[in-house]
Parts: C-alpha cells; structure tokens; sequence
C-alpha cells in the first residue's frame, strides 16, 4: 500500500543512489543519473556523497510554505499555546496525510515531553491517542480498508483483527468523542486526543495533549477532556 511503502522509506533509507533509481523504477542508468541531476538542480536533492543523494534544501522551503498554506496550522496555534500554559502539557495537532498519521505542529510545555516522533516522522497507525481518534472518524468502508491493508499492525498493537469487533472498537471510541492512551506509543508518556471537525463534522485532525505519566495522573481527565473539546470547537469555528 502507499502508506507502508513511504512508512518504510522513512524508516530504512535516507539516502539513494543512482543505481538503486535505476532498480526502483525499471529504467536505464543514464535515465537514473538524468533524474538525479534534474531533481539536484531544483534543489529537491543534493550530493551526500560521490555515489549518493539525499534530500536538498527545497525541502525545508516547501515545509515553510506547507505550514504557511495550512488552514488548520493558520489558526490552531494561539490555542496550542493556551492550551500548554492551562495544563502544563505538550499539545498536538495530527492529521491524516496520504495514509499516514503525522504530526502538523506541536507547542512544548515548560517541561516538555520527550516523544521521538514529531513533525514528519509517521506515527503507527494503531498506537497511541491521535491515530486512534483519527481513524474513528473515518467512514466505515475507509476504516475497514485500513484494517485490512495492515492486518499485522492491527495484531501488534493488540486490537480486534476481525472486522465487526475492530468496527465496535473504533465505533466505542468515535461514541465517546476522546481516547486516553497511557503508555501505548512511549511507555512513560500518555495522551489525551479529541476530533477536530469541520463545519460539515468531518474529522480533519486530532487535538491532543502528552505528558508525561505522572503529571497525566494528577489531572482530572474529564475537566481536561472538556478542555480539549472547547479548544477544538473554537479551533474549528475559524475553519468555517
């Protein structure tokens, strides 16, 4: 699947090789080269070595206008920021991006929680709060094409691997309107991550708050989850 392929190239490979161009995509290695080049010319790539590319400095452009053009980062950020000085926590806004759960933007609270996954790092689709609350709001036959694309992943993180059981899962967690995860994604770390809809109440992203354990506990989770909710609301209001 798309998903699995890019979720794999983030993983093993940060470099490529003119060979390996060639091989990918069935074509001579002159064409290879003459790919390379064009793409190190628009400085998408550049050289990591004699024998290797790697991504060029565009791409830290394109991520400036990337977040300059998003809707939700235009206007989520002032209630980020409230959101950390409230409750001392690292709030999120993650989304769903060409079949992965990424990270948009994150505000650090004073003492921030250490996550290793951040902005462009992909999350695992079935572990921890956002991707949970994301995938819920997803319509049945997506979610169910989800399920079945990546069963293993499914099992690995515990889950139904049987699809009515899987539907009741995430039908349980859309119901609810909020998901709390403790310790799934990093065993000192939970979370606590709502919808965020638009105006037709299609869910558009998920609005979380990390920290770490022992500060989750002392908070009161349905004062927090109400929190969140406002947040959203209004985050979502300026959508309109």
């Amino acid at each position: 699947s798309p998903s699995r392929g890019l979720g794999d190239v983030y993983k093993r490979q940060t470099e490529i090789s003119a060979e390996q161009v060639r091989d990918r995509l069935d074509v001579s290695l002159p064409t290879s080269y003459r790919y390379l080049k064009t793409l190190s010319q628009a400085g998408l790539l550049r050289h990591s070595s004699e024998a290797s590319y790697t991504l060029g400095p565009r791409i830290v452009v394109l991520d400036h206008l990337i977040r300059q053009a998003d809707p939700i980062l235009k206007c989520c950020t002032p209630h980020l920021k409230d959101l950390t000085e409230q409750t001392g926590l690292d709030a999120v806004i993650s989304g769903w991006h060409g079949g992965l759960v990424l990270d948009t933007h994150r505000e650090y609270a004073a003492t921030p929680a250490n996550l290793s996954y951040g902005r462009g790092r992909p999350r695992p689709l079935f572990l921890g709060a956002a991707p949970k609350v994301i995938l819920a709001g997803m319509s049945t036959s997506h979610l169910r094409r989800i399920m079945e694309q990546h069963l293993d992943e499914v099992a690995a993180a515990g889950l139904p691997t049987t699809w009515p059981a899987f539907r009741s899962h995430f039908s349980r967690i859309r119901k609810a309107g909020f998901y709390h995860s403790k310790g799934e994604l990093e065993p000192q770390l939970d979370a606590l991550a709502v919808p965020l809809f638009n105006a037709q109440g299609v869910t558009l992203a998920a609005l979380s708050v990390v920290g770490h354990s022992p500060r989750m506990q002392v908070i009161d989770p349905i004062k927090l989850t109400q929190l969140l909710q406002r947040t959203a609301r209004a985050i979502g209001e300026r959508l309109i």
